[in-house]
């Protein structure tokens, strides 16, 4: 396994050189950059900036793992929908064009609020997800859809998605929630969506009420040899906390 970042929150501010810069220095292999922040690697940069992006990353020791988009399809509005899945369009030839490994994507929610079935809403998430991967598929990129949402987090409505899905282009992003513990343990929900796995987001190591050790177990179990990317909370002095981030990292993964 590597060790990448979240740009959310202890990034947010980093202009493209410092993050490149930054990571390098502190042993950070490779970034998922978020959406709307500073680095700024967003659809609308021309070709020309595209490529510059690209050669950034090649000319570094830093993947650039992958975009952090907000793309999410539980809208009972057809139009809304059609407008997310053209968004997530829009990052994919992004992804494919700066070399960006996939797109993360998430749920949000559910519309049972609205009238519309639990059961329904995860269908449409699903086949949304499906038609995302198709298009991920043409341009060599993947979906990784983050476990993510109040109520769409729940590992088995998750599973339900990826089962109406069906796509082997779209995958998980592993999101080290709460709600993924089941009496103490993560081993009953990871095996639920083991097999989808393609990345993983890690929070606070040393938040003692997460099985870290145990997560990192079961991810070298099934083989797992891609990136956790820290997503955690913006501090006065990121360079020291992410030294000693990776301490803890490297000791719970030895």
């Amino acid at each position: 396994m590597k060790l990448g970042l979240v740009t959310y929150n202890i990034a947010k501010d980093w202009d493209l050189p410092t993050l490149i810069r930054k990571c390098t220095e502190l042993k950070i292999e490779g970034v998922e950059l978020r959406t709307t922040h500073a680095h700024g690697v967003e659809p609308s940069l021309s070709a020309g900036q595209r490529t510059e992006v690209r050669s950034r990353f090649a000319d570094s020791p830093v993947t650039l793992w992958g975009l952090g988009s907000t793309c999410e399809f539980h809208s009972a509005d057809p139009a809304e929908l059609k407008r997310q899945i053209e968004i997530c369009r829009d990052f994919v030839l992004l992804a494919q064009d700066v070399g960006a490994v996939g797109v993360k994507v998430r749920p949000n929610g559910l519309q049972v609020d609205q009238g519309v079935p639990e059961e329904q809403t995860l269908e449409q998430i699903g086949v949304s997800l499906r038609e995302c991967g198709v298009l991920a598929a043409e341009h060599g990129v993947e979906i990784w859809v983050e476990v993510h949402g109040h109520e769409t987090c729940h590992p088995p409505r998750m599973r339900t998605i990826m089962d109406h899905c069906g796509h082997p282009q779209v995958g998980i992003c592993w999101n080290s929630n709460d709600q993924d513990m089941k009496d103490g343990t993560v081993q009953p929900y990871f095996d639920l969506l083991k097999d989808f796995i393609r990345s993983c987001h890690i929070t606070e190591l040393a938040r003692d009420v997460y099985p870290w050790r145990e997560l990192f177990g079961l991810l070298k179990g099934i083989g797992y040899d891609r990136f956790t990317l820290a997503e955690i909370a913006d501090t006065s002095d990121p360079d020291r906390l992410m030294r000693y981030y990776r301490a803890l990292w490297l000791e719970f993964t030895r």
